[in-house]
């Protein structure tokens, strides 16, 4: 009897040990220390971005083309952490929303934002049936829209306006926002081609003005135009491809247009998941998570 007593003590106070370490690891996680995180994650050949906000709030911005998002987003979040407040679609296409039908069903998810675009594919078919089951509520994003993420970050909705919400092209639907804090700015833009970024140019090119910039369609020549790039000057611009893709993504033509405005190139298929972490007084070196 006194050997099973002995032996309780010793379990008890190992699993009292155990939970004290667990609160302090939550404790230490969660003191962001005022600082947002921008984390453009490897997914291979598509887009997947996670904003986490210095008040703990999270956005991501598509889910790549399969569930390996949930790998990447387990590298940034912290294990107990299954709450994403907002998640935003782009556009309708597979390697922008496929991961996202994972997402949804992994993670309590609170808004959902999309556009009016469509597609007949039954990736899309599933994702309005995920977005539907977790019962979030779907937003349609508009110019002019703030999201605020809580600790002085906002997204802020660049594309579309009322005018061009209902392009039956995806890409051309592809929505464009800026993640905020401060006085340092991430401009992502989707897919979005030049002539979305000639209009968006002619409507108010100092908002287009960022620190970090993702190029249009992984650095497809069908997006990225000198006029769009020079107003944006970014001192980053992160390409989100996936390795040996078929598709040749990033154009020679794109990046022979950042170098020529002195942009530096980030990739995530040389470099990995791709992190900044800022205060919103200056943009420190980028993390890298191969």
């Amino acid at each position: 009897m006194y050997h099973l007593r002995k032996y309780a003590r010793v379990y008890f106070l190992g699993a009292l040990f155990f939970a004290t370490g667990l609160i302090w690891y939550a404790v230490f996680r969660e003191n962001r220390q005022g600082l947002m995180t921008v984390a453009f994650l490897n997914v291979g050949q598509g887009d997947s971005i996670l904003i986490d906000s210095p008040a703990g709030n999270q956005m991501l911005i598509d889910g790549g083309p399969d569930k390996s998002v949930l790998a990447r987003l387990n590298e940034i979040l912290p294990f107990y952490d299954r709450t994403i407040n907002v998640v935003l679609a782009t556009h309708p296409d597979q390697d922008h929303i496929a991961g996202l039908v994972d997402v949804l069903s992994n993670y309590k998810v609170s808004y959902m934002v999309m556009t009016e675009a469509t597609s007949s594919t039954a990736v899309f078919q599933s994702l309005l049936a995920a977005a539907q089951k977790s019962g979030a509520a779907v937003v349609r994003p508009r110019r002019g829209m703030v999201i605020h993420l809580g600790g002085g970050a906002d997204f802020r909705i660049i594309f579309p306006d009322r005018d061009m919400a209902g392009q039956t092209d995806t890409n051309l639907a592809s929505v464009v926002g800026k993640a905020e804090l401060g006085k340092e700015s991430f401009l992502l833009t989707g897919d979005s081609p030049q002539a979305i970024e000639h209009y968006e140019v002619s409507l108010d090119p100092k908002i287009l003005k960022s620190d970090v910039l993702k190029p249009g369609h992984h650095g497809s020549d069908t997006s990225g135009s000198a006029e769009f790039i020079g107003v944006a000057d970014p001192e980053y611009a992160v390409l989100s491809v996936g390795k040996g893709n078929i598709y040749g993504h990033p154009k020679q033509s794109t990046l022979d247009t950042l170098k020529q405005f002195g942009v530096k190139i980030l990739r995530t298929d040389e470099q990995g998941t791709i992190v900044f972490k800022t205060g919103g007084e200056t943009l420190p070196e980028p993390i890298f998570k191969p």
